[in-house]
């Protein structure tokens, strides 16, 4: 497939006041390199699930400080579901040729080369990207982590799907039916959908994220879920 034209950033986020500003900040940064270095723009797009905190404000402030150069939206609802906050960030997206689409969460924090990597893999004819996530080591024990990094071979070819590190084409997703309404695994689901259209598909650590080590996640069944239970072994 030809290089994106242009890339978005969805990111769900429910009651993440306290996190979000580190994550959007790295957002920023990559979305900036992906301009200098590619040349080609990104918007970012929060979807503000049932947010009652000041998460809003937190999108709001920055909106200012970051246009013109870089697009900052939000969309609000009560979704409920994370696969269903995921589609509605897409489905807000304008319907452009080569759109590439990017998703992460409020508590990551994306590296400054995450998006040029993405659409330099794109152009090499991925139509879905699949990253690596760890946790960040400031929340856990030395302990931990290394039990953490006992579990986990993070390479080329890696078995995992996080949505904090997924990457796809709009024409993939649409051709898979996009994010189902899942409260869990929506990930998982969607990854095996568009492979199973024959879109070519990487797994790679060459886009490391690092989320946030917390055990009270938003997700049901999501990151920190996983996290607790190998943690308690």
């Amino acid at each position: 497939m030809p290089a994106p034209e242009h890339l978005a950033v969805v990111i769900p986020a429910r009651n993440e006041e306290k996190l979000l500003p580190a994550s959007l900040a790295s957002v920023a940064t990559a979305a900036q390199t992906l301009r200098e270095q590619c040349g080609i723009p990104a918007t970012v797009t929060v979807v503000l699930d049932s947010c009652t905190d000041g998460s809003l404000n937190v999108v709001t402030g920055l909106q200012p400080a970051w246009a013109p150069e870089l697009e900052l939206s939000t969309v609000e609802g009560s979704f409920g579901l994370v696969g269903a906050a995921r589609a509605a960030g897409i489905d807000a997206q304008p319907q452009r040729p080569g759109l590439w689409i990017a998703t992460t969460d409020a508590d990551t924090v994306v590296p400054r080369d995450w998006l040029v990597r993405q659409c330099r893999l794109a152009g090499a004819g991925y139509g879905l990207i699949l990253g690596t996530v760890v946790p960040d080591a400031a929340d856990l024990s030395a302990r931990e982590l290394a039990v953490w990094e006992l579990q986990h071979v993070l390479e080329e070819g890696h078995p995992y799907i996080h949505g904090a590190n997924l990457g796809f084409s709009a024409a993939a997703y649409r051709r898979a039916g996009g994010f189902a309404p899942l409260e869990a695994h929506e990930d998982v689901d969607l990854v095996a959908r568009i492979k199973a259209t024959g879109t070519a598909w990487i797994a790679t650590d060459e886009t490391r994220v690092i989320t946030s080590g917390r055990r009270d996640g938003r997700a049901p069944e999501g990151f920190s879920r996983f996290l607790s239970q190998l943690l308690a072994r």
